[in-house]
């Protein structure tokens, strides 16, 4: 193998993949891309965990052009900072995600099926899972119908800012929408009960002033949106084609147990990104200062060291629940309980309101990413 980085729509079976190389390279320098890429969970968990590492910087001295709103956004994001600036953000995160509130998803996926059902048939990545996790988390902090259909009508092309590389266009959307988001988000915050003293709470702990607290808070909001679309969306997509090929799973317990082994099995992100700011070894291999890091999520899921009979799905085995696809440490994605529990009720609802769920095609094509595995369609009839 000459390259660890590929599209995951040129590839088949990323599987086979990673397991060639947690059996021969399980620590790979990638002479091509000039990367270290982590295939074992033991090293994936130890990179994760270690202090040495931090997050790639995805828009060095603004080269992608973006305008100030969207410079705003994407530097306040807790996802793609370190240090303090990252402790702050997660604070932030952490205390807008202790004031969601609860609400039943049954209606809101039932006017989404509704909507796009024809014939008995449906395409649940566009009709459902692009659309109920981005409009589960408007409507749990109380946003209008006006700015629900806004905001999710926009997430899709705003998403793209957090990509290490972007085209023009994508840029160009992003720019046009930046400012407009912010608004929005900010005006509706300020007038939610508990967003005052959050800012204040957040001065206080930092030093900082609440006029720098805010468009940190309304950042990371944001980027809770983008979160929702991208892994919420391929969460519903894999779990659904996991259950219909299981056809065993009716209980809420079942699938919420398919949900966490599609997390470990077939997750949507496959990797995630590093740069060593000191030297370091993992195993006998030395990773110098400054170095790129790629760690393999999705191969670590699968390493037979961690779970036993790895390439089989269990919903049953006992440590399904360590996979890695949310990460581990202080990086560890916020959303994790949030997108298990939005995917156990969507899809809970589904095998209980229709009785009969087919897969309308065998080959799922997927999207042109190299981090995340996300289905382009799945196409399905359900009938009563």
């Amino acid at each position: 193998m000459s390259s660890s980085l590929f599209f995951q729509s040129e590839v088949k079976d990323p599987y086979s993949i990673y397991k060639l190389m947690l059996d021969k390279n399980p620590v790979y320098w990638d002479e091509t891309n000039q990367i270290w890429a982590i295939y074992s969970y033991e090293y994936c968990a130890e990179i994760l965990k270690n202090s040495q590492v931090q997050i790639p910087i995805v828009n060095p001295n603004n080269e992608q052009k973006l305008n100030e709103s969207a410079l705003k956004v994407l530097n306040n994001l807790t996802r793609l900072s370190n240090g303090i600036q990252h402790e702050i953000t997660r604070e932030i995160a952490v205390l807008l995600f202790s004031n969601i509130k609860s609400i039943s998803i049954d209606q809101i996926i039932s006017q989404l099926i509704q909507k796009d059902l024809s014939d008995n048939k449906i395409d649940w990545v566009n009709s459902v899972c692009k659309k109920l996790p981005i409009l589960t988390v408007l409507k749990s902090f109380g946003f209008e119908e006006k700015d629900c259909e806004f905001i999710s009508g926009k997430i899709d092309s705003f998403s793209k800012i957090v990509l290490p590389q972007k085209t023009e266009e994508q840029v160009k959307l992003i720019n046009e929408n930046a400012e407009k988001l912010s608004l929005l988000v900010e005006k509706h915050f300020s007038s939610l009960a508990f967003y005052n003293s959050l800012l204040i709470k957040v001065s206080n702990q930092y030093n900082l002033s609440v006029e720098e607290i805010n468009p940190i808070a309304v950042s990371n909001f944001i980027g809770l949106c983008i979160q929702s679309f991208d892994a919420g969306r391929g969460i519903l997509s894999n779990s659904l084609l996991q259950i219909i090929n299981n056809k065993s799973f009716l209980n809420k317990k079942e699938i919420e147990k398919a949900v966490i082994e599609t997390l470990r099995f077939d997750p949507p992100i496959h990797n995630t990104r590093r740069i060593a700011n000191e030297d370091f070894y993992i195993g006998e291999s030395q990773i110098k200062k400054g170095d790129s890091i790629l760690i393999v999520l999705a191969s670590a899921n699968r390493d037979a060291q961690k779970f036993e009979n790895a390439i089989d799905f269990n919903i049953e085995r006992t440590n399904n629940h360590e996979n890695l696809t949310f990460g581990i440490g202080g990086h560890m994605c916020l959303a994790k309980y949030f997108s298990i529990n939005l995917a156990t009720e969507a899809l809970f609802y589904l095998v209980n309101e229709y009785q009969s769920i087919a897969l309308l095609e065998n080959k799922i094509e997927y999207e042109p990413l190299i981090n995340a595995r996300l289905p382009k369609n799945i196409w399905i009839s359900i009938n009563n």
